[in-house]
């Protein structure tokens, strides 16, 4: 038996249903990476819309409806979720919500409205964080806190490599070259897709909903859910009673507040950045599916490394230190990417050769966002993972669902505002970089928050507990 946040006794949970549990996260980052950031989205972006800064401006537009809702209903279901005690069946509706709407983005052809896949996107955003919410809230009922942030980086980290996996296979069987119609392997797309109609993004929905459904299947499978409570009735009213409960909590679980204070600043910053870095690389180098594809998978491979070495110095260094080391970052990260266009990068102090060399990725200001991009693989992934562990060793496991709603609604709370701020930006200027730019505004205010937090962040100010090291693996 291991002892639990309240003092308890918990029983381990088994290998098996650890992995179920991290399978989750296999099973949904394709939906973030192929969909959202490197596939479908540049595709809306710079080929069904009528150019790319309208494009962009949509886009923004719809992340920040998406943010909305989710901000709005997050801590309301989390709430839910603890009073009913089972969180299976909340994701298992919400999954068919989510595959329904994916495998309909392939009806999103060149020439037809904006407004159908955008709709479908904000219901499928909304289903996938949703889902988020009730998985995250497993987790510290299912490994001690000492273990929360090496199976959290591992299990970011398979979720990655998830989505790499089938990002390459997308570049390799279904991207076509528009000049010569053929795919890196040398072959005609899959299914005879034509890429002039888009058809090689399109076909990123159908097989990111396949993909979906058939990986959740372990965790529902093996991991254990927790015991059944109120009726659903009852949980309803005692969750949106709650809510009010945990806001209370908050004004003496101040090193709580403050550290989801922080994350909601920067982590509008990091969602901004996972979900237009793709667009704006769409609209600055003209990138087709094959070199947004091929840059996805480069970011994957580098974040599961990043999250791989994370789940190490997470054990050893803490959860906030390993936050706020991925910050620094990804602030100095964004600043190299908005800095770059062709000829130039660090805001025109390095010039570069216009020169294409007709291969891939063939001008130096291409190589140098792509650079800019490894930095950027490395930290995304542990500056979320971390956070994840942070709260997780922060909160009881009865607790878990109500927090880590909150932890959901101060990562959407004002997610409208980063890529609402992209979006205006990008409209008042003409220029989707300094759009872009107003990204590191909420990277740095965020960490300038989360320095003086405690960590865990249940701890009183200033006395931030030593976490035992533990041994990676088994």
């Amino acid at each position: 038996m291991t002892t639990g946040h309240d003092g308890g006794e918990r029983r381990p949970t088994g290998r098996r249903g650890i992995l179920g549990w991290m399978l989750f996260d296999w099973a949904a980052q394709p939906f973030f990476t192929v969909i959202t950031t490197f596939v479908f989205g540049p595709y809306l972006v710079s080929r069904m819309a009528a150019d790319p800064v309208t494009g962009q401006a949509a886009w923004s537009y719809t992340l920040t409806v998406s943010g909305i809702v989710i901000a709005l209903l997050s801590p309301v279901l989390g709430s839910i979720a603890d009073a009913s005690g089972r969180r299976k069946p909340w994701i298992g509706a919400l999954a068919v919500i989510q595959i329904v709407s994916v495998w309909m983005l392939w009806y999103a052809a060149p020439g037809t409205s904006l407004l159908v896949p955008l709709t479908l996107m904000v219901l499928a955003t909304v289903a996938a964080e949703f889902s988020i919410v009730f998985n995250d809230s497993m987790m510290p009922s299912l490994v001690p806190p000492k273990e929360a942030g090496r199976v959290s980086n591992l299990a970011w980290g398979l979720g990655y490599l998830g989505g790499m996996v089938l990002l390459i296979a997308v570049v390799l069987f279904f991207a076509a070259n528009p000049e010569t119609g053929l795919t890196p392997l040398g072959i005609a797309p899959l299914f005879g897709l034509n890429a002039a109609m888009g058809e090689d993004a399109r076909i990123t929905g159908p097989i990111s909903a396949i993909w979906y459904l058939v990986f959740i299947l372990p965790m529902f499978l093996f991991t254990p859910d927790r015991g059944r409570g109120l009726a659903i009735g009852q949980a309803v009213r005692a969750g949106f009673a709650s809510i009010g409960d945990t806001i209370g909590e908050l004004k003496v679980r101040r090193g709580i507040l403050r550290f989801l204070v922080a994350r909601m600043v920067y982590q509008d910053g990091v969602n901004g950045l996972l979900a237009l870095g793709g667009t704006f690389a769409a609209g600055m180098f003209a990138w087709q599916t094959m070199e947004l594809g091929i840059y996805g998978i480069i970011l994957n491979i580098v974040a599961i490394g990043g999250c791989y070495w994370a789940s190490r110095l997470d054990s050893r260094l803490g959860s906030k230190t390993v936050v706020i080391a991925s910050l620094v970052c990804l602030t100095l990260a964004t600043l190299g990417i908005v800095s770059t266009a062709p000829g130039h990068t660090l805001f025109g102090l390095i010039p570069l050769s216009d020169e294409d060399s007709g291969d891939l990725f063939g001008t130096a200001a291409e190589k140098a966002y792509i650079v800019y991009g490894l930095f950027i693989g490395i930290a995304f992934g542990p500056a979320q993972a971390s956070a994840r562990s942070y709260l997780a060793r922060s909160v009881a496991p009865e607790e878990a669902g109500r927090y880590f709603g909150l932890y959901a609604l101060t990562g959407r709370a004002t997610s409208f505002a980063a890529p609402l701020s992209v979006g205006i930006v990008t409209s008042l200027t003409g220029s989707a970089a300094l759009g872009m730019g107003a990204l590191v505004v909420f990277l740095v205010v965020g960490l300038i928050l989360l320095l003086p937090t405690p960590y865990p962040a249940d701890q009183p100010a200033g006395r931030s507990a030593k976490v035992p090291p533990v041994a990676f693996g088994r």
